[in-house]
């Protein structure tokens, strides 16, 4: 049987037919979809979101250590938080497979940086496999299992963003039975590593990764394709699929398993062409390493573009040098950039119209918040990575002293506190800084489309699940007095903000807000506001909120009068299908032009 699905469909099918029994992420794009598809899709896998990919990591392990098969999923970023476990599960090895799918996002399509995972690989002397299409994502996970189980080994997939999202078609078949039994084995010298064990697992890891090298080279996924001589192509995943699409003629070593690399193949493969180029995305992972083995390619990262994407122009201007004419557009007009914007109704927005307001330096996080730094927001001053804005605010406060006194907060989302901001926030707690800690509670992880997690109340499968209390945990935390407010109540927010602020000691404000599009959390939304033409003076004022439901018209002549006789050069707009009724645009207009169709004015939403 065969079925159209994306490389995230086909990474979760994979595991289904490999027979795993635990799989465990944290949710980020590009890889969010594979969690989702084994909880929807695959009952038979226990599927969990955990707190963050250390833990997911740790606990796919686990269930290796029982002898199952076990998945852990997240975004290349997340490997680095997994990194700590990862590199010592190289010593320890495996009882049932351990594979560990890491999704690159080469262009930053929602991302903080580019970094090439492949990297990770070689730093863990662990093998990887780069599915080029669908049906490789399904076959190279399954193949990853058995591989993890021969060699002793955890064993990383690579996707990318264009692997993970695109479409192709793939051939079903029925899950296997893994050979190895779930039971306890305990084996401390294996799973212990104090520094006696570990020393001997060293060694292990040497002479495995001697035994991968002869595997890399029998893996009928690292395949020659010998069409024209004259040119070959050394390259895998995507960017094969580039340059095939490109130069169909050309001969190809097309490598599956990308590390560790099959030399003798690879010394074949320049035996069999007179020029050898290779094409890679990103870091020139490939072309280095076949530059150590002694190989002379003719071109690689002199002629392709270390950032970004590859796409099929960018590898034939490479090859050939040639000059490309931009593709005529669609529409004759410019079209103007619609960066991207927080919904309608959503709960972080008046929280940052307070904290312009209030001019403070806003420590920001990972989340769909980071979209406050922005125009027309233009509030959070910072973005590291998950967690980071707690302990950038604490170190702030630290070194600035009574200098920088109402001047700090930090900004972070309710799931990005589980991940990684409890830590600071004890830090903040224990070591008594000024900082004022602001968490954004949408009763979701927003950004990646709606996913769960331990304060939401409800696991990935919709069960009912403990859900954490903010304020407690900030009293636990060190935080003496932590408050909470209605984000879309402004006075109120502003208030509590601002009294925070002129602590001498640590402070927690929750902003607690169901994120707009959380249909479960809303008895439901309001009337949609309106403007006022008559007494709109179009100062803007509303438009700065950076509302996608408000707009702004200029005008002239007698529209640009008041009816009291004001002067005015346009007017705002709000667009009834767009207006939830949160109610922030109404509070911050001046002239009372915002019209409220609700008995009384509501600050924000009824909510369960």
């Amino acid at each position: 049987m065969k079925k159209i699905m994306s490389g995230n469909e086909a990474i979760a099918r994979g595991a289904f037919e490999a027979g795993v029994k635990l799989a465990a992420a944290y949710p980020g794009t590009p890889s969010t979809e594979i969690l989702e598809t084994i909880a929807q899709e695959y009952k038979e896998i226990y599927a969990e979101w955990s707190p963050n990919e250390k833990v997911a990591l740790e606990v796919a392990y686990g269930a290796s250590m029982a002898g199952a098969r076990a998945l852990a999923c997240m975004k290349h970023v997340g490997v680095n938080v997994a990194a700590d476990p990862f590199m010592t599960l190289s010593y320890v090895g495996v009882n049932g497979g351990l594979v560990l799918l890491t999704a690159d996002d080469p262009e930053l399509y929602s991302s903080q940086n580019e970094q090439d995972n492949r990297n990770y690989a070689k730093f863990a002397k662990v093998p990887m496999f780069e599915p080029s299409d669908s049906q490789e994502a399904k076959d190279f996970i399954k193949l990853g299992f058995e591989v993890s189980e021969k060699f002793d080994t955890p064993v990383m997939v690579r996707s990318v963003t264009r692997i993970s999202h695109a479409k192709g078609i793939v051939e079903l078949q029925d899950p296997v039975t893994p050979p190895v039994p779930i039971e306890i084995k305990k084996d401390t010298a294996k799973y212990t590593m104090l520094p006696s064990f570990a020393r001997i697992r060293h060694a292990f890891i040497e002479e495995r990764f001697l035994r991968l090298k002869e595997f890399a080279e029998q893996f009928p996924g690292n395949r020659m394709e010998i069409n024209d001589p004259t040119v070959g192509i050394i390259s895998a995943g995507i960017s094969y699929q580039y340059a095939k699409e490109v130069f169909p003629n050309y001969s190809y070593l097309k490598l599956g398993m990308v590390w560790p690399l099959p030399k003798n193949l690879i010394g074949e493969f320049f035996k069999k062409v007179k020029k050898v180029y290779i094409v890679e995305e990103l870091d020139p992972f490939l072309e280095e390493n076949i530059r150590v083995m002694g190989f002379k390619p003719k071109g690689g990262k002199g002629l392709f573009p270390i950032c970004g994407e590859l796409n099929p122009l960018l590898v034939e201007k490479g090859m050939v040098g040639k000059k490309f004419k931009s593709p005529k557009p669609f529409f004759k007009e410019k079209l103007p950039p619609r960066p991207p914007n927080l919904c309608p109704g959503c709960p972080h927005r008046g929280v940052f119209h307070v904290l312009r307001k209030l001019k403070v330096f806003a420590s920001g996080d990972i989340g769909c918040y980071t979209l406050g730094a922005y125009p027309p927001l233009n509030v959070i001053n910072s973005n590291i990575c998950m967690g980071s804005s707690i302990g950038g605010a604490h170190g702030m406060a630290k070194a600035l002293g009574e200098k920088g006194k109402g001047k700090i907060v930090g900004v972070i989302g309710d799931s990005t506190f589980l991940h990684s901001g409890v830590h600071p926030l004890m830090d903040v707690g224990y070591n008594r800084s000024y900082a004022t800690i602001i968490l954004l509670d949408n009763r979701t992880t927003g950004m990646t489309g709606q996913q769960e997690h331990p304060a939401t109340g409800y696991t990935i499968r919709g069960e009912k699940a403990h859900r954490i209390d903010f304020v407690e945990l900030g009293r636990v935390l060190g935080i003496e007095n932590p408050r909470k407010v209605n984000p879309w109540n402004l006075e109120e927010t502003e208030q509590v903000i601002k009294e925070e602020l002129e602590k001498d000691e640590p402070s927690l404000v929750v902003s607690e807000g169901p994120c707009a599009l959380l249909r479960r959390a809303f008895k439901k939304y309001n009337k949609p506001l309106q403007v006022d033409s008559t007494k709109c003076i179009g100062c803007k004022t509303c438009v700065n909120l950076g509302c996608p439901a408000i707009s702004y018209q200029s005008v002239e002549g007698e529209m640009a009068m008041t009816a009291d006789g004001k002067k005015r050069k346009g007017i705002a707009f709000i667009e009834s299908s767009l207006c939830p009724g949160c109610h922030v645009c109404y509070q911050v207009c001046k002239v009372e032009a915002i019209k409220s169709q609700e008995e009384k004015p509501i600050f924000g939403f009824e909510t369960v």
